[in-house]
Order: structure tokens, then sequence, then C-alpha cells
């Protein structure tokens, strides 16, 4: 099949396709006599294959490591478990992170309850202040 169709088959933009072949996920297909790219099934198969590892957040380092233990199948599943194990605990950081920033956020967003102009806007003067600073007391309500 052509680019194309495997771009349309897999929900996967031509561009994407060409980065995974050009940084060695999918392997490189055959050409055909008028320099066309021939994909296989394996293409598609492997490119599902990606394409769960990126939902999943997956580096293309981690996917590089997956692949090659699906390429080995008489291997133990070990060194799988310690690659998930890994990338669960930088999941587990981001969340963390995430929290942190979300929590900033509703500090921030506390700061104008008003609809005033935003000459006086709380949230905007914030922003402007140095970011090591904290932030003043959110205005009471009442």
């Amino acid at each position: 099949m052509k680019i194309g169709e495997l771009a349309k088959r897999s929900a996967c933009p031509v561009e994407t396709i060409r980065y995974y072949e050009h940084s060695g996920l999918l392997p490189p297909p055959e050409r055909l006599p008028n320099n066309y790219r021939a994909y296989t099934e394996s293409h598609a198969e492997l490119l599902l294959f990606i394409r769960h590892c990126r939902a999943l957040d997956m580096t293309l380092d981690e996917i590089r490591m997956l692949l090659d233990f699906r390429a080995h199948p008489e291997r133990n599943c070990i060194g799988v478990n310690a690659l998930l194990d890994k990338h669960i605990g930088h999941v587990v950081e981001r969340i963390s992170a995430l929290s942190a920033l979300e929590a900033q956020l509703r500090e921030l967003r506390s700061q104008c309850l008003a609809t005033d102009s935003t000459s006086t806007c709380k949230i905007l003067q914030a922003l402007g202040a140095d970011p090591c600073a904290p932030l003043p007391p959110a205005p009471s309500i009442g």
C-alpha cells in the first residue's frame, strides 16, 4: 500500500509516518519501480503499536525498547515490566506537578472576583509581578 493509504487506515499523518520511518521506529518499506514506498500489513500493525504507545505518552526511546522486546519474543518480559514501572513513575511525577500547577492557577484565579476593567485586574497584576513572590491574600467576598 502507498503511504497515503497507510495514513488513512491508521489515522496517522503522512509526515508522522515518515518521521517514524526516519527515526528508525518503522522499517523502511520497499520501493516500487516508480520509487513510491510500498508499505505492507506488518507496517500497519507496527504503526498501530507505535501509536498506542504514543497514546500512553511513551517516549520514542521507550517505544524503541518495547519494539526490541517485541522483536525478540523468546526474551523474558522483566525488562518490559521495568520499563512500564519507570514510565508509571514519570506519570505520577507529572500528575503531582500538574496538581501543583492547578493549585497555583486556582490561587491566581481567586485574585479577581469582580468584572471591573482590566486596569485593576489582580490576575494581570499578579502575572506582571515577581514569579517568586507569594500572591497577596485573595479578596474576601462580602
